[in-house]
């Protein structure tokens, strides 16, 4: 079977599901890319190739679904990221409203054009905190709404890799993503 990952692989082939289920389709070892997908922009970050914590690259505005995609997909490329985690906005009561609907349905038009897997993540209150923490450390407006979205995908990422090391350790893996 071919590395779904490597240059050249065929495309169309990404598997999306809950990062419980993504998790064994992962090497053991590589960069994630961790996506917080707004309405006009998308924020992203990564991580060390341990897995170990998540850091800030940008913030995509959103112009046509082609051109953010082609961005997102360069960045995956430059740092040689094997899954993408992607925030899934479920509403407090773990149900699915219109902006899950539109992630998922951004997720399947993503897989489309990549062969990397696609992971959901539970992202409630992400850029609350963010926003809490950014105000907590006196930045001020404009550079949070400059900044609010990748420190968002980092919150969403740092999540999503505390969630893999705890499951590697054998810890309690439940509660993390409500059942698909």
């Amino acid at each position: 079977m071919s590395d779904p990952s490597a240059p050249g692989a065929p495309l169309g082939l990404a598997p999306i599901g809950p990062l419980a289920d993504i998790a064994a389709l992962l090497p053991e070892r590589g960069s994630l890319m961790g996506l917080d997908l707004g309405t006009k922009t998308i924020g992203v970050a990564t991580c060390d190739p341990d897995r170990r914590l998540a850091t800030v690259v940008e913030t995509v505005r959103r112009t046509k679904f082609t051109a953010d995609a082609q961005r997102l997909i360069a960045l995956a490329a430059e740092r040689r990221t094997v899954a993408f985690v992607l925030g899934l906005p479920l509403n407090m009561d773990g149900t699915e409203g219109p902006r899950a609907q539109a992630t998922r349905a951004f997720a399947r038009n993503f897989a489309k054009l990549t062969a990397l897997p696609i992971a959901l993540w539970d992202e409630r209150l992400s850029t609350a905190a963010v926003e809490r923490a950014l105000i907590s450390a006196d930045v001020s407006r404009a550079r949070r709404a400059q900044v609010v979205d990748q420190h968002a995908a980092a919150f969403i990422l740092q999540g999503a890799l505390d969630f893999l090391d705890r499951r590697s350790s054998g810890g309690n893996e439940a509660g993390f993503f409500p059942e698909d």
